[in-house]
């Protein structure tokens, strides 16, 4: 009834819309009030079939922007508060974090949230306060959990459900909060903490970044549904609290402490003890991700051997200091393959610090490396069809080519891959592919699955850019590949981990690894087998043991030209019982491994394995899942409305990021499906050629300058009277010659294998014979918009052109613009028949 009555509302509307277009002189398409009203016309009609249309059938999976409605009697944002208590005792870290959900309306809600946790993170409990009730959850079966859910909900319980939607992404359900109630959720998770260079390091992640996805949503699978999630804008602050407290007892005098991600205060207790709490001014600083470093005195970390002892099985933890680095004077070439994200999500921060990372890392490169440039987001742009030896000229070329990047568009990462994996390679240089995302993507496990097929042909070095960058993703990426992951947070942090990454591929600290036993014994042991260490860390292994801890455990490999062994005592070792959380950790680390081999090859043995490790050791897995229930039925009558919780976009995230950023994508915004045209305060800088000076800047005329250094600053949108269009003023380079025209790309899309960077580029090219098909003699201040859409073949060569809307551009202009373009010439799309829409703002009479 509610749906039939929305559709007869529309209806009514379109009929009144109709009559007064009639009034207003609908059909005189030569007034100015006739275009205005055909234009709101078209508008209205759009929208109109956008909601009665094929939505369902074209709307993609996708975040859309959280749009407050006009109802008071709901509360849209019952998440009130998260906070974490953090405890760490030597390396492991056992965390609490408590969810405060209130509803502050008339109306019973049930409300999701979906936030992140550390990938190595193992979720062993949950519980549910209403009131004075604690509820404690139960470890079930998926499917059946979620059934137990939906049934209390109809039954009018309070319940919750906490589900996994990644390794590193959980949701949590609330059911049946009924006006003025405050209900909790605690749930509790323990990880390891392993230092890198001596350097220890805990994070804390905070929000869940909008993930790109091309998928249809009507086709999508339940477990794939929060990925359209409604989000903030960017620079508004979250609407709950956050709040962290962590205390330390590092068994070691503890040297230095920072936080380089919120501001804290630190107190000691004694040396090797320290408590840390968030400051007041970080109330609302649930947008990043929490990082807290610390170093131990003399650079000692904690190594050796933890034994636990339970009722039914023993468990114990090995971490071995592998050898320092080996200098090697005779070092064999690398070739190196950078695949640069440069998509809507990496707009501002993100992709200026993959810039810095980047031109740290090729303008390091020695005479004889070889390299290549890959940047991708709805396509890909590639520098060269093969690498390129290192000299300066070619290192200039690559700063040149991402310099001038802005972001924009979808982020197609598993077409890049093939792209870069595709590359031909020399047989005597070692190829390095490095990956520079935020990865916000959905196919994780599909791009794991790719770089396992070709491990034998590169090793992978992930570099996550971004405040709340998806670990997941950028750790099982190198994880897959056998390299090292890197998380950059910040733009100081570039230098650093690119001068970090140089000195680790030059040669790795241990290869051939072997673990031998000797009088203990050791089964179930994780990992099966130990890849090569590049790291200044300890080699972790996980396993259970029999009888009694005796004997020895060694470790032994090469380093460099020579033979590296390292041998414990066990009998010098006693079993502990605050090391339970070893039986955690054990399993969390096979369900790790099994889960990525289920990824390449899914099987019914794979899936109860992890079910049954789940249910067993009480973990919140893909298969398994925790739900709290409340005995008693609160709500007695009416329905329940379900509220997603409105997430903040993760600092220096633009709006940019939601809905793929490319004009014509589908975001879903209040049920409806509408154009997903970036937002004008965060699209890349709109490149103006102006016809009346033909002084440049930056490699002389024609050449457009991105933002940065003054120019191309976003300055306040003004509105076009007639269209509704926002329109941006730009101060960026400008020609000139005697017309008098400027002109600037409104709006850009490209489809089919084309990439936006390439084709501006070929626009920006041909500026001047788009100003040469302009009539002269124009009344100063005159305004013309006209959209071009062609078509290009396999090689790049245009074969139609449309103008698809010119108002009012005359056929002289048409013609010319239609002869013009067909002379453009593009790279050799990925698929023949792309196309391309521009729609050009042309000014006569401009500053």
């Amino acid at each position: 009834m509610e749906k039939m009555k929305q559709r007869m509302e529309r209806w009514a509307l379109a009929c009144l819309f109709g009559f007064v277009a009639g009034l207003f002189g609908f059909g005189n398409q030569t007034s100015e009030t006739g275009r205005l009203t055909a234009g709101l016309a078209a508008i209205f009609q759009a929208s109109l079939a956008a909601a009665e249309g094929p939505e369902a059938a074209d709307k993609t999976l996708s975040p859309y922007f959280f749009v407050k409605s006009d109802q008071p009697d709901l509360d849209q944002l019952p998440l009130k508060s998260t906070a974490a208590v953090v405890n760490v005792a030597g390396v492991i870290a056992d965390i609490k974090v408590t969810q405060v959900y209130k509803n502050e309306g008339k109306r019973p809600i049930e409300a999701i949230y979906v936030f992140p946790a550390s990938t190595r993170a193992a979720v062993y409990g949950m519980k549910m306060t209403i009131g004075e009730r604690v509820i404690v959850a139960r470890i079930q079966k998926r499917e059946e959990a979620r059934a137990a859910y939906e049934q209390a909900k109809q039954q009018g319980k309070s319940a919750s459900l906490l589900e996994q939607q990644r390794p590193n992404v959980f949701q949590m359900n609330v059911a049946n909060i009924l006006p003025g109630d405050e209900i909790k959720t605690e749930l509790s998770f323990t990880e390891l903490l392993t230092p890198t260079e001596g350097v220890y390091e805990f994070v804390y992640p905070t929000v869940v970044g909008p993930r790109y996805s091309n998928q249809k949503a009507a086709e999508a699978p339940p477990s794939e549904k929060w990925v359209a999630n409604p989000y903030l804008h960017e620079k508004q602050q979250p609407t709950y609290t956050f709040d962290i407290a962590l205390r330390l007892a590092a068994g070691m005098p503890i040297q230095e402490m920072t936080c380089s991600s919120h501001a804290v205060d630190v107190r000691y207790e004694d040396p090797s003890r320290a408590v840390v709490a968030l400051a007041p001014s970080e109330k609302f600083g649930g947008n990043k991700d929490f990082t807290l470093k610390y170093r131990l005195a003399g650079d000692r970390i904690e190594s050796g051997l933890l034994l636990y002892q339970g009722e039914d099985e023993n468990f114990f933890l090995l971490m071995a200091q592998p050898p320092k680095r080996v200098s090697q004077a005779d070092i064999p070439p690398r070739d190196y393959i950078f695949i640069v994200d440069v998509s809507g999500s990496m707009h501002g921060f993100p992709l200026e610090v993959s810039k810095t990372l980047l031109k740290n890392l090729i303008g390091g490169l020695k005479p004889t490396d070889s390299f290549n440039v890959l940047l991708f987001s709805g396509g890909s742009e590639l520098m060269s069809e093969r690498s390129l030896p290192a000299t300066p000229e070619n290192i200039r070329k690559a700063i040149d080519l991402i310099e001038h990047q802005k972001g924009g568009g979808g982020t197609e990462l598993l077409p890049a891959l093939q792209r870069a994996l595709a590359l031909p390679r020399s047989e005597r240089a070692a190829r390095t592919v490095i990956i520079a995302t935020d990865g916000y993507v959905t196919v994780e496990t599909q791009a794991f699955d790719l770089i396992r097929q070709h491990l034998g042909d590169a090793s992978f070095f992930p570099f996550g850019i971004g405040s709340s960058v998806n670990r997941f993703l950028i750790e099982g990426m190198a994880r897959a590949g056998s390299g090292e992951s890197f998380v950059v947070a910040n733009p100081n942090e570039g230098p650093a981990r690119a001068e970090k990454f140089r000195r680790y591929v030059q040669s790795p600290l241990l290869t051939r690894i072997k673990l031998d036993f000797d009088g203990f014994e050791a089964y179930d042991v994780e990992p099966v087998s130990i890849p090569d260490v590049f790291a200044e860390r300890p080699v972790i292994v996980f396993g259970k043991w029999r009888g009694q801890p005796k004997g020895t455990i060694s470790l032994r490999g090469l380093s460099g030209e020579r033979n590296y062994e390292h041998t414990i005592d066990v009998a010098s070792v006693q079993p502990l019982a605050s090391n339970s959380a070893l039986r955690s950790l054990w399993a969390r680390s096979v369900i790790t491994r099994v889960c990525d081999y289920n990824f390449l090859q899914p099987s019914d043995k794979r899936i109860n394995e992890v079910t049954h490790l789940g249910l067993k050791y009480s973990l919140l897995t893909a298969y398994t899942s925790f739900v709290a229930i409340d005995s008693q039925a609160r709500r007695k009558d009416g329905d329940v409305t379900t509220v997603s919780q409105p997430l903040p976009l993760p600092e220096g995230v633009s709006d940019y990021a939601v809905g793929g950023g490319v004009s014509g994508a589908s975001v879903a915004m209040q049920g409806k499906t509408m154009s997903a045209a970036p937002p004008p305060h965060a699209r890349p800088a709109v490149p103006v050629y102006d016809s009346a000076d033909r002084s440049a800047s930056r490699g002389g005329p024609g050449k457009l300058k991105g933002p940065g250094s003054g120019a191309g600053r976003t300055q306040p949108a003004q509105k076009d009277a007639l269209t509704g269009n926002e329109e941006e003023k730009r101060d960026d380079i400008k020609g000139r010659d005697e017309s008098g025209w400027k002109v600037k790309i409104d709006r850009l899309s490209v489809a089919g294998g084309l990439t936006e960077v390439t084709v501006r580029r070929v626009i920006e090219a041909n500026m001047k014979e788009i100003l040469n098909c302009l009539p002269t003699g124009i009344k100063a201040g005159a305004r013309e918009k006209v959209t071009v859409r062609w078509t290009v073949d396999g090689e790049g060569k245009v074969v139609d052109v449309k103008i698809v809307a010119a108002r009012p551009s005359a056929r002289s202009t048409e013609k010319c613009l239609t002869e013009r373009i067909r002379g453009w010439r593009f790279e050799a799309p990925t698929r023949t028949g792309a196309t391309a829409t521009a729609t050009f703002l042309f000014e006569f009479g401009g500053k």
